[in-house]
């Protein structure tokens, strides 16, 4: 029985922490769905964590242990501070240490010059799980100011499912949508205890069915090569093709360009949208991110 007090009390720390959170806190939209309790429902916290719902109900009543990348997680998801998260460890018996986190990408000197040389082709550089490192101004005027994006929301999957206005853009949504779940599923792979795309996963599945849905279809796909059609809101229809470049000194960033054929209707468009985007001065990203 005296084994089990510990447990007991970090399911109560865990029911008290998520009581005090509210859903606009940890980024999640607002329902008109009533709540018996307050603060964040089991079932919440369990998909922000990317943990089953059935896996966190047992940690609260108690009648499991955790291991310290869910701990870690968890600690992220209920935005502990450093005592709160020591405390949540000790609770469970597990070392204080810090599962070891990868720093934020900064884009490779490399391809910030190569970007910086691409004034008539889109690009931008993508990091890990589809951060955003950097982008050229043709790049903000064909998708979106990335600038204007808080560098921690700075990723691309996010922005396809979060933002209305790419919805419109992408003449094919859905498509395109599934094609980015299944690279950020390949880079999951990749890094299955990394705490921002564990993160990440589980916001977007609370945030929007689809995404869940896809996500569990268990679909892979590296980024490599491809074509989209964009319906623009300044100069129409594109038809463009995308391609992918690594970098040789991190593999994990890809410079992504999307290109028309000479002489093509929107290879024409994509000069007329450089020239608007002149005139309305819109930001590349600077080589310090």
């Amino acid at each position: 029985m005296t084994a089990n007090i510990p447990l007991n009390e970090l399911g109560e720390f865990l029911k008290k922490r998520r009581s005090e959170l509210s859903p606009r806190t940890v980024g999640l939209p607002e329902t008109d769905r009533p709540r018996r309790v307050a603060g964040l429902r089991r079932e919440e916290v369990a998909q922000l964590a990317s943990i089953s719902t059935d896996y966190y109900t047992r940690l609260e009543q108690g009648r499991m242990q955790a291991s310290a990348p869910v701990l870690d997680v968890l600690a992220r998801v209920l935005h502990l501070d450093d005592d709160e998260r020591g405390y949540l460890f000790q609770l469970a018996g597990k070392t204080t240490t810090r599962t070891r986190r990868r720093s934020r990408q900064k884009v490779q000197p490399q391809l910030q010059r190569v970007l910086d040389d691409l004034t008539a082709t889109p690009a931008i550089v993508q990091g890990r799980g589809g951060d955003i490192l950097a982008w050229n101004a043709l790049a903000a005027a064909l998708v979106t100011d990335f600038s204007r994006v808080p560098e921690r929301q700075r990723n691309y999957p996010r922005i396809i499912f979060t933002d209305p206005a790419m919805r419109t853009l992408y003449a094919d949504w859905e498509t395109s949508a599934q094609i980015s779940v299944a690279q950020l599923r390949m880079e999951a792979a990749k890094y299955p205890e990394d705490p921002r795309l564990i993160e990440l996963v589980g916001e977007l599945s609370l945030r929007d069915k689809q995404f869940a849905r896809w996500w569990g279809d268990h679909h892979v796909a590296a980024r490599t090569v491809g074509t989209k059609t964009l319906d623009h809101p300044v100069v129409g229809e594109l038809v463009l093709d995308w391609d992918t470049l690594t970098a040789n000194t991190d593999p994990d960033q890809h410079l992504t360009v999307w290109t028309a054929a000479p002489g093509s209707p929107t290879h024409e468009r994509l000069r007329i949208l450089a020239s608007w985007a002149a005139d309305q001065d819109l930001p590349a990203s600077s080589p310090a991110g």
